[in-house]
Order: structure tokens, then C-alpha cells, then sequence
């Protein structure tokens, strides 16, 4: 099966990175719904990325869990930042080469991935 990276980043990343946040919120003493208005989600949501329900298919290595509790604290003091700071930590995905790993774990990854090299 084809992938494009974008792809990665809505079912696995983007899902992965929410977990972190909300989870680093819960863990702040905010409740689910203020959690919820923050990251721009539904409350059930919420419950089910703190549980791991949702986005447990990606762990990130220490420097990229570090760089999400950042974002957290900045989400919390100002949630006009929620986009940016999701996509820099997208960023830091992308030059890490996580997105080539996802892809070899799931998808039939190009033989020229910076990571996947056949």
C-alpha cells in the first residue's frame, strides 16, 4: 500500500501528539473539558487520549515528549497557540525521520525513505 507522509501525520502522529498534550494537561490538575477547549476536541475524546485509546500507536523518543510538556504549558497559558505548537512538534517529527519508521510499520515505505533503506 502507498503512503504520503501527510497521511502519517493525521492517522498516527497528529493522534499521538494529542495524547501527550491532553494527558500533560490532565496531569496540570485541568479538567477534561477545559482540556477539550483547548485542543479544539470533544470531551469523549479527551477520555479516550488520556485512557490511550486513541493515538497509542506512536511513542516518541525523550527530546520529542520533552518538547510536547513544553507545548502543553504554552497551550495552557494561551490556546491560540494549540496550531503552532502542534505543527512544530510535527516539524521535529519530520527531521527526526519518525515519519519513515511509521511507514515502515505500516505501509510499504519507499525504498529510498531516510530511514527505511532496503
Amino acid at each position: 500500500m502507498k503512503y504520503m507522509p501527510q497521511e502519517i501525520e493525521v492517522w498516527y502522529v497528529i493522534p499521538a501528539i494529542r495524547r501527550e498534550l491532553a494527558k500533560a494537561m490532565a496531569a496540570a490538575g485541568l479538567m477534561q473539558k477545559d482540556i477539550a477547549a483547548r485542543l479544539g476536541l470533544t470531551e469523549p475524546a479527551v477520555s479516550q487520549y488520556i485512557k490511550s485509546k486513541r493515538g497509542k500507536d506512536v511513542v516518541f523518543p525523550k527530546d520529542i515528549q520533552d518538547r510536547i510538556l513544553q507545548a502543553a504549558k504554552r497551550i495552557m497559558r494561551d490556546d491560540n497557540l494549540m496550531m503552532a505548537e502542534v505543527q512544530a512538534v510535527c516539524n521535529m517529527v519530520k527531521k527526526k525521520g519518525l515519519l519513515c519508521k511509521i511507514a515502515c510499520r505500516y505501509y510499504d515505505a519507499p525504498r529510498d525513505c531516510c530511514v527505511c533503506m532496503r
